[in-house]
């Protein structure tokens, strides 16, 4: 089973890439979606988040505003939380791999925002970053509910560069276009899989890829 990476800096287009992939036949694991779940109503991480920061937690779900105003600023409180929730993250990732190799799928991808910040591409057989121009990023990040400059700033100082996640990738898909040609470009990196062989799991029965996708013999 091939893994791939798909990362990339906040307004990149991953949700739309990850998306797309999926309508190719490749299975996807999204950490943010992940997050969501956990720290939503009966969530995993909810006792242990609203244990570390008291007040951020309203009917049995963390109040994603209220722990925001406590991390965004304070590096030590966000690095806090990170302890509670990448552990939990990596379970659920782990869960998802081992159901796609029952399935003897032959390769998925990991929507993981912060890749490399972690040192997830370890983890990882190929890595995809998604990119923008600068302009395009910004404006489609600003049209978020909630967000501004300052808020964005910040957010980016915590994150690689784009130009150096750019040079690490294998693949690097750009958005700044079309839908068609992000397909396209996302096409070419599927076809491009079928000849790696993943390393980074272990060895299944014999996959297949038929003209709709992935599919297994």
């Amino acid at each position: 089973m091939v893994i791939l990476g798909l990362t990339g800096s906040i307004g990149m287009g991953k949700s739309t890439a990850a998306a797309m992939l999926r309508r190719m036949g490749v299975p996807v694991h999204d950490a943010d979606v992940a997050v969501h779940r956990l720290t939503g109503s009966g969530g995993a991480a909810v006792a242990a988040i609203g244990a570390a920061f008291p007040g951020t937690v309203t009917g049995g779900a963390v109040d994603r505003k209220k722990l925001g105003a406590v991390v965004f600023a304070d590096s030590t409180a966000l690095r806090r939380l990170e302890t509670i929730l990448h552990p939990l993250v990596r379970s659920e990732e782990t869960r998802f791999l081992c159901a796609c190799a029952r399935r003897r799928v032959p390769a998925v991808a990991l929507n993981i925002p912060l890749l490399y910040e972690t040192e997830g591409q370890a983890r990882c057989d190929a890595v995809a970053v998604v990119s923008a121009p600068a302009m395009a990023q910004r404006a489609r990040v600003l049209s978020r509910a909630g967000m501004t400059g300052d808020k964005l700033a910040g957010v980016l100082r915590r994150q690689m560069s784009d130009a150096e996640k750019r040079r690490r990738a294998d693949f690097v898909v750009q958005t700044g276009l079309t839908k068609r040609a992000t397909w396209r470009q996302l096409s070419r990196i599927v076809a491009a899989l079928k000849s790696r062989r993943g390393r980074k799991w272990r060895p299944g029965a014999t996959l297949t890829w038929t003209a709709k996708g992935i599919g297994h013999a």
